[in-house]
């Protein structure tokens, strides 16, 4: 992953970031071990929202531990190209692991919280066109293009929405809660995808 195609993160500029990622650098751990600790966040964040569909305390917990499997998802995106460009530690099969990891931790999140929401369609329904922002992304960059990671619904924003409304499931009315929160995830990144299309069409054109 080179620096040019890395999504641009304030986030990257902070101090606790800049911490995790020479605390890995110290400690030796690769890039591709962090991208493949997603994945393990990603099907715990799964399992999490499975559980919660037995109600009571359990559901409460569950939920409250499933968006924070969400955030510490987005960590290890985060230190993940950190520690591969201001560590140094890029691997040759790098980019296979910066990106596969994503694409399998949409799923399980989405659909997981689709199973929380009684909705498991339209939890598959948010995967695949999260999962299909990626494809227009990376389709346009193979063609020789930067990376468009423009929204409304990236992948940031559409981990925030999706973390606010697990925690507001916890608290409130959780199947109603979820199923709000799945269709404005899914309505927002289908208007990604458009907006990508839309100006990768253009660009094919012009040039």
């Amino acid at each position: 992953m080179s620096d040019q195609n890395r999504r641009p993160l304030t986030s990257r500029n902070s101090r606790w970031a800049a911490g995790l990622a020479s605390r890995a650098v110290a400690k030796g751990i690769s890039p591709n071990r962090i991208s493949q600790a997603s994945i393990g966040f990603a099907v715990l964040g799964f399992l999490l929202y499975w559980f919660s569909t037995l109600g009571g305390l359990l559901q409460f917990s569950a939920l409250l531990l499933a968006a924070a499997a969400v955030q510490a998802r987005l960590v290890c995106n985060l230190i993940d190209g950190m520690v591969a460009i201001e560590g140094g530690r890029g691997a040759k099969d790098g980019p296979f692991w910066n990106e596969a990891p994503d694409r399998a931790s949409d799923l399980l999140f989405f659909a997981g919280a689709g199973l929380a929401a009684g909705q498991p369609a339209l939890g598959l329904l948010a995967a695949a066109l999260a999962i299909a922002t990626a494809y227009i992304r990376e389709l346009g960059r193979a063609e020789g293009f930067p990376p468009d990671f423009s929204g409304p619904l990236a992948k940031p924003q559409r981990m925030a929405v999706l973390t606010a409304g697990t925690i507001l499931a916890a608290l409130h009315a959780t199947e109603w809660t979820l199923t709000l929160t799945l269709w404005i995830i899914a309505l927002g990144t289908a208007a990604t995808i458009l907006r990508r299309s839309w100006t990768l069409i253009e660009k094919l054109k012009s040039r």
